[in-house]
């Protein structure tokens, strides 16, 4: 579970991912769907995802730490990363325009990052439980802020929070080229195959990045917009029937 040669092999779409990913949206759909329910207790869950994120940033430092794994390019800074700690950060002190950004960088691309994973562990390797505990707690904790919080984000967020990632970028972009590290993959695509391995190179992965980027924030914003459509349209109906 913890050795670092074993356990490896992992096959995309294997059973164990499937089950995986079906578990994720199994527990997505059941804090929607029993949300009156999870409401009075909704604190045991707030803390629950809060501690989870907590748990595997630091399940995951150690275990490369105590196996003499650790590197500089395994500090957390990849996107995910910091979709976790802006989570525990709203968790913590509630920020709107916080959610805004994490609402576009912590659910569509985590749930992705899930899909096809850079993961060579199986189950129950300690970083394949990691990586999809922490993977999953993102999007769960972006779903419990809109249900249970009451979080919306309005059409002009998409590209105030693609400005904001765009500015973290450019440290990013500069630690990268110091210390040979590739957090956000800017540097260069991933190692497995990804969508990322179709963006070419040079300026042209740059340019596909940006137009990547900006299609999954829109993208990510359609569940959203249609929430606030749907809303909007239950506020309307009493003044129509008093009409």
């Amino acid at each position: 579970m913890f050795s670092v040669t074993g356990m490896q092999g992992f096959e995309l779409f294997s059973a164990g991912h499937l089950v995986t990913l079906g578990l994720f949206f199994a527990v997505c759909l059941g804090l929607v769907l029993f949300r009156k329910q999870i409401r009075p207790h909704k604190n045991v869950l707030k803390w629950t995802i809060f501690w989870t994120l907590v748990a595997c940033q630091l399940t995951h430092q150690s275990w490369l730490i105590l196996t003499g794994q650790w590197e500089i390019s395994d500090l957390p800074l990849q996107l995910c990363s910091m979709s976790s700690f802006l989570a525990m950060y709203i968790f913590l002190r509630k920020n709107v325009k916080a959610f805004y950004v994490l609402y576009f960088i912590g659910s569509l691309p985590a749930i992705l990052a899930m899909v096809t994973p850079e993961m060579i562990y199986t189950f129950p390797h300690i970083d394949f439980i990691e990586y999809f505990l922490n993977h999953s707690a993102i999007p769960i904790a972006v779903l419990y802020f809109m249900v249970y919080e009451g979080y919306r984000v309005p059409r002009k967020a998409i590209l105030f929070s693609y400005l904001i990632v765009n500015i973290v970028a450019v440290p990013i972009f500069i630690f990268n080229f110091l210390f040979d590290t590739n957090f956000f993959y800017l540097a260069s695509p991933t190692e497995s195959k990804t969508i990322l391995s179709f963006f070419g190179s040079g300026i042209m992965y740059y340019l596909n990045l940006e137009v990547a980027a900006l299609i999954v924030f829109s993208l990510s914003y359609i569940p959203m917009w249609q929430l606030i459509k749907m809303e909007n349209r239950k506020r309307l109906k009493p003044f129509y029937r008093q009409k």
